[in-house]
């Protein structure tokens, strides 16, 4: 069995490999704007006009939540003096520092759902992070990702920053503002972790 497992991952990486040098041209907008979107940790000094903060916000907005509860609550930094507050306390001082603005996606847990459920605000926030991440890219900003929730020594300063109530829990913060960088696109299509009906199971 083994010599026979051997071949088949060979072949597939092979594959995998041919695909990457071989990536088509998305004839698509929004396909386009998924996979050219990477994460950009360097800025201009240009500010973020409100318009287009506006925009991120409905595209957070956009996502889906379980029961359709929409359990959050979007906190926009532009505050120098607050995101200089921030950075003090957070590991990411250097992208900070640059960054003309946050949007810190929370979880409002007056909103959630009870029980073990409540915890599907982790998902549904999340998802309205993505959303936020692709607004920001179709309209020429650069943004990276940050993670607070779960580590509790973050939450609790950023709570603390921001003067966030009990109930209202930060999940991330997305760091945005004009690119001063280009980060090449990363191609993380891979067959090896896709399985058909049963887990292991090919087409």
């Amino acid at each position: 069995m083994k010599k026979i497992l051997v071949p088949l991952v060979i072949l597939a990486l092979a594959l995998s490999c041919k695909e990457r040098q071989e990536a088509p041209q998305w004839q698509n907008p929004a396909l386009d704007n998924i996979f050219t979107r990477v994460s950009v940790r360097d800025y201009t000094s240009q500010k973020v006009e409100a318009d287009k903060v506006d925009l991120m916000l409905r595209a957070g907005m956009a996502a889906p939540t379980a029961r359709n509860t929409q359990p959050w609550h979007f906190l926009v930094v532009d505050d120098r003096a607050v995101l200089d507050a921030f950075a003090a306390v957070n590991f990411n001082k250097p992208k900070i520092d640059k960054c003309a603005l946050a949007i810190v996606p929370c979880g409002d847990l007056s909103k959630a759902m009870e029980g073990v459920e409540q915890e599907f605000w982790v998902q549904d926030v999340s998802a309205a992070t993505e959303n936020i991440l692709l607004a920001a890219h179709a309209l020429g900003l650069g943004a990276v990702w940050t993670g607070l929730y779960p580590r509790q020594e973050r939450v609790e300063d950023a709570s603390r920053v921001f003067g966030l109530p009990e109930h209202i829990v930060p999940l991330c913060a997305i760091l945005i503002g004009y690119p001063a960088e280009q980060p090449a696109v990363k191609e993380k299509w891979n067959p090896l972790n896709v399985s058909y009906n049963q887990f292991g199971q090919g087409r």
